[in-house]
């Protein structure tokens, strides 16, 4: 399966992913559903993420990813899946406050957006549900984690994550 991932990479952080682990994410989630892709990732800082956050869902503060899918006619028959915006100090905040690895919280956040520029959401519980558990499928078969296990975050609170309740 040919997928081209174009990057930008606008900021700096602890560990930023490369093309080769975007790629190996972003085919993942999207398995067999196309036989290719034109994804392009854009990781941001806390600025960025938060002017575009602010612009496109009316939120003023910085959310760890944000999936912008191909608003193409059906008859253009274009490989283009759409675009990711990551933003980095959330995905590390959020990575040290679960007590996660980074690259595992960077697949969790690729594969998530991903599965957006795919059509999947998770507005209705059921639709949630679904998702979480495709989510946690595809980051166990790269040998990762499951993504929603209960945590311990840092002031030692309980919790479950949800990738889309960040701040």
């Amino acid at each position: 399966m040919p997928h081209t991932i174009d990057l930008q990479i606008a900021t700096q952080g602890d560990f930023l992913p490369d093309s080769a682990h975007i790629e190996r994410w972003v085919g993942a989630a999207i398995r067999d559903e196309r036989e290719s892709a034109e994804v392009s990732v854009r990781i941001v800082d806390a600025e960025e993420g938060r002017t575009l956050n602010r612009q496109y869902r009316d939120k003023d503060k910085p959310t760890n990813v944000l999936s912008f899918p191909a608003e193409l006619p059906p008859e253009l028959e274009l490989p283009l899946l759409g675009d990711l915006v990551v933003c980095a100090p959330v995905v590390e905040a959020e990575a040290a406050d679960q007590q996660k690895s980074l690259e595992s919280h960077w697949a969790h956040m690729i594969i998530h957006g991903t599965l957006h520029l795919l059509g999947y959401d998770h507005i209705e519980t059921d639709d949630a549900e679904a998702m979480e558990a495709l989510e946690t499928s595809i980051m166990q078969k790269l040998n990762y984690s499951a993504p929603y296990e209960l945590t311990h975050n840092k002031s030692g609170n309980t919790h479950s994550p949800r990738s889309y309740s960040s701040p």
